[in-house]
């Protein structure tokens, strides 16, 4: 996930506003005792995902794809006084694990966390989102997309992460594994789609951001 020279990381994460207490031991103890610690959205990333969301002061953020719990609590710090997270992953094992960090945090009665496959909770929703984050399965990222574009309202924003999916994207062999070219796939979609505007962004394995034209 890190193109940029290892200094230049480094730097960027010297100049970037610390974690909470909270989060970094959420961080930490996801890297010590969780599978697949990659898919942490982590420090930067975080603290992007957070300035965001206070950018915006949403009321109602859906995530799709909750891991063990890191960036809904970025997400929601930015949430209107009266605002909801709405977050789902199908991966019961870890609710636990999220819902222990989520509870030491104000923000806790603020997530809704729904268990299941996303492609048949989203239907479901009877909601109105301003700012959604998809970091779920590559191989269902037009799908959530799909499902949820007239969900977001006018103005509203998407972030989708690893959409340059680790520099594979742009391996100058054609790749032919099923994730690859589902990434490859949805940011030509994307990219192509009237209803939204769309920039490309380089920040740890790459986000996507979208804002629904009015």
């Amino acid at each position: 996930m890190d193109f940029l020279p290892p200094d230049i990381t480094a730097y960027a994460d010297a100049y970037t506003s610390p974690e909470s207490e909270l989060l970094c031991r959420l961080n930490r103890n996801t890297h010590a005792h969780i599978m697949a610690p990659r898919m942490l959205s982590g420090h930067i990333q975080g603290r992007f995902l957070s300035m965001i969301s206070w950018m915006i002061r949403p009321h109602r953020i859906l995530e799709i794809g909750t891991y063990t719990g890191y960036s809904a609590l970025c997400l929601a710090e930015g949430l209107a006084d009266n605002g909801k997270l709405i977050t789902i992953d199908h991966n019961e094992e870890l609710e636990d694990f999220a819902r222990s960090y989520w509870r030491q945090s104000p923000l806790n009665e603020k997530i809704d966390f729904q268990l299941g496959m996303a492609a048949n909770i989203l239907p479901t929703l009877n909601e109105t989102f301003d700012l959604v984050f998809i970091d779920a399965d590559k191989r269902n990222m037009s799908t959530y997309f799909d499902l949820i574009i007239d969900k977001l309202r006018p103005g509203g924003f998407i972030l989708v992460d690893n959409v340059l999916w680790s520099g594979k994207i742009v391996e100058s062999i054609k790749p032919s594994d099923s994730d690859t070219l589902a990434v490859l796939a949805f940011n030509q979609k994307v990219h192509d789609d009237p209803r939204v505007e769309n920039v490309l962004l380089p920040v740890r394995d790459g986000i996507m951001m979208l804002r629904k034209r009015n």
